[in-house]
């Protein structure tokens, strides 16, 4: 069969794995149920192009297997033996209802035109015949993806069968892999730069593939398959929000708008900790403090701390509260020493994206972890498709996440993020990933003073010097009150605690730091 025959003469080892995978749910599938009893739901698109012929690959070896021959009930290349169904929509590109009409041709394939929608679809199908299963291109990534295996039955509303899913961790690589080496046709709208197609409505050409001639007017693209980064695959479909994020960042940047801030003015950031163990008080948060040091280093305020629950919605919903108030985000915790899973869908969700796997990510992790981040195992590699930017440096055994003004840190001790911080420090200095500035100063005072005596001097001198931290802390009830000032500038704080100190008889407050 020329399909197996292509893959398994090919070089590409990871193609391999895939392909053997699939087959193997395939022919499992096949095993459970007759062939009268399955069907393939085909929309024209290159995953369920790839789907097709991994089927008809899947039933000739099935087929062999189970003949013991390779003679007519075995030739997998002459009639395709599942039932297709194909849902045709007045909103589809003609391309597509083209390309599925000429690949029934070619391939004798028994289609069913519905010109329902999905659901109501299945269900007028499914009273006509005994469909048992339904073999999808579904990938992890894709919105309905969500909680699905390779084997998942339909969900509670729906007719019941059962959703096989061959190709669950192909990524954006792997399907345009195997479309090339098979050397099969594929819909002529990813020769033209389409890479992800939905309706006439909602998809345009990736503008990562334009080619556009500085001489000419005219915009021409590169086919889907050169587009290097996969996780991108989605940037043509039309986007519902607007192009500015949380009235700070560009949809096609990946980090702060440098040119709307003015180099002078005060720089935020949030820090939120994900961890029930911090919830429940089984350990303390010893990083918090730490980071907010570090992140007044570079002359950046912290605006706020946060611990939240290691649940994807409550991660979601301070994340997306702290990216449109502050400059950037810091957000660690979860399960270490990697990033973790949680954390990670939570910041998608926040930005309304989609998680998708990432082969440079997977490669990273498969060095670090072995072959356990590969196959149905991958879930580490699963990333924000098209926000995700991976923080190389050559001290850090995986990649830092940022997406868009929130970094993933993975730190679980002071010692790691001393690397990371310096890390990401090094990485500001060379690409910009955050702007530098002058750190904060500070000066400290004690006083036996009561703190009633020092309460509204205080609150009158916060009044008066509005761009300076003032603040107080006893480190117990018993010991010395601690007065606080930072700021940017040194004057300012010496004016401030000379205003304090004035106020009081001489003495009353040392200074310590």
């Amino acid at each position: 069969m020329e399909i197996d025959k292509a893959i398994r003469e090919c070089d590409d080892r990871r193609l391999k794995t895939k392909y053997n995978n699939a087959i193997y749910v395939i022919k499992r599938a096949l095993a459970l149920y007759p062939v009268q009893e399955v069907a393939l739901s085909f929309n024209g698109g290159k995953d369920s192009t790839v789907l097709l012929h991994l089927l008809r690959a899947g039933c000739f070896l099935h087929q062999a297997e189970e003949f013991n021959s390779e003679g007519d009930a075995a030739d997998g290349g002459k009639t395709f033996p599942i039932r297709t169904i194909y849902f045709e929509s007045p909103s589809a590109f003609p391309e597509i209802n083209s390309f599925t009409y000429e690949a029934a041709s070619i391939y004798d394939i028994q289609m069913d035109i519905i010109r329902l929608d999905f659901k109501s679809g299945l269900e007028a199908l499914l009273k006509a015949n005994p469909i048992r299963a339904i073999f999808l291109g579904v990938r992890i990534g894709d919105p309905t993806a969500v909680g699905q295996e390779q084997f998942s039955p339909s969900s509670p509303g729906w007719p019941p069968f059962m959703r096989v899913n061959p190709i669950l961790d192909w990524s954006y690589r792997d399907v345009w892999a195997f479309l090339l080496v098979s050397t099969v046709r594929y819909c002529s709208l990813y020769d033209q730069g389409y890479t992800s197609i939905g309706s006439i409505h909602d998809t345009v050409p990736n503008a990562l593939l334009s080619t556009r001639n500085s001489d000419s007017s005219e915009e021409k693209f590169k086919p889907a398959y050169l587009l290097a980064d996969g996780r991108l695959e989605r940037a043509g479909r039309a986007k519902k929000n607007s192009s500015v994020v949380c009235g700070k960042l560009s949809s096609t940047s990946n980090g702060l708008k440098m040119e709307n801030l003015n180099s002078g003015s005060m720089l935020t950031a949030s820090i939120i900790t994900v961890g029930d163990e911090i919830l429940f008080g089984t350990v303390e948060d010893k990083l918090g403090s730490v980071l907010c040091k570090k992140i007044h280093s570079i002359g950046w305020a912290v605006s706020r701390v946060t611990v939240t629950r290691n649940d994807i919605d409550s991660v979601a919903e301070e994340v997306e509260r702290q990216k449109s108030r502050d400059d950037m985000v810091f957000i660690y915790g979860g399960i270490g020493p990697l990033h973790s899973d949680v954390t990670v869908a939570g910041v998608a969700k926040a930005f309304g994206v989609r998680m998708a796997p990432d082969e440079e990510f997977e490669e990273h992790l498969r060095h670090l972890i072995g072959e356990k981040c590969s196959g149905d195992k991958n879930e580490m590699a699963l990333l924000p498709e098209g926000i995700t930017e991976l923080l190389h440096h050559e001290q850090l055994p995986v990649p830092l996440i940022k997406c868009h003004n929130v970094i993933i840190l993975t730190a679980t001790n002071a010692v790691e993020l001393d690397r990371q911080w310096d890390c990401l420090v090094e990485l500001a200095k060379s690409n910009g990933i955050l702007e530098l500035m002058d750190p904060f100063v500070s000066k400290c005072f004690a006083t036996t003073l009561s703190d009633v005596e020092v309460a509204q001097p205080l609150s009158k001198l916060c009044a008066q010097f509005p761009d300076l931290y003032i603040g107080g802390y006893r480190e117990s009830r018993e010991g010395p009150l601690i007065i606080t000032f930072e700021g940017k500038d040194l004057s300012r704080i010496e004016a401030a605690s000379q205003s304090l100190c004035q106020k009081f008889h001489p003495g009353a407050f040392s200074k310590i730091k």
